[in-house]
């Protein structure tokens, strides 16, 4: 056993080690980059979920940032209202939802789990967006349930709400995202 593996190194997400070994190359061919920095990667997955009725019913935040925590391994943090809408009863300052920045290993295992077990589970499902970039390369989902997670438990959840992830990638571009993605394999609807 080698020094790294003792001190507990975790081992390299499937789809991170497929990028290394197969799209990486793929997409400096595919787009003619002259250095291997050029080619595009995740940065970071953004999990959020807007919690509207929790201005007042505290507990459906609770089990937001709860349910979060569970859907990506990684610490909920809860969202503050910047300004206040009168017409939504929302002061400055009210907690209204949960997000979570995932980054690394978390982050890829995250995208795994999404691809490959999540999407699938969607009822009727003919594949995402594929005009859901924004013009800079990143890419934004909306999830109408989270139970597609098996994480969650369906006899425990407060309520049935939706996710929205957005996927932000170092491409400059978003058909060098597109083709990114597409190689990681996201479902895009043909």
């Amino acid at each position: 056993m080698s020094g790294s593996e003792k001190q507990g190194a975790k081992k390299l997400p499937s789809i991170k080690k497929l990028y290394d070994e197969k799209i990486k190359e793929e997409l400096r061919k595919e787009f003619v980059y002259k250095s291997v920095m050029q080619v595009p990667k995740l940065k970071k997955i953004v999990v959020s979920i807007g919690m509207g009725d929790a201005i007042q019913n505290k507990k459906l935040l609770d089990a937001a940032v709860k349910e979060l925590t569970q859907i990506t391994g990684q610490k909920a943090v809860r969202t503050k209202s910047r300004k206040s809408i009168a017409g939504f009863k929302v002061r400055a300052g009210m907690e209204i939802g949960a997000m979570v920045t995932l980054r690394g290993h978390y982050m890829y295992e995250f995208f795994n789990r999404l691809v490959n077990v999540a999407i699938p589970r969607v009822k009727d499902f003919r594949g995402t967006n594929p005009n859901a970039f924004d013009g800079h390369g990143n890419y934004s989902l909306g999830i109408i349930e989270q139970i597609i997670f098996p994480e969650i438990d369906y006899d425990k959840i407060e309520r049935v709400s939706g996710l929205n992830v957005a996927i932000v990638t170092t491409a400059k571009t978003d058909k060098e995202a597109k083709s990114l993605l597409d190689k990681l394999g996201m479902p895009f609807r043909k």
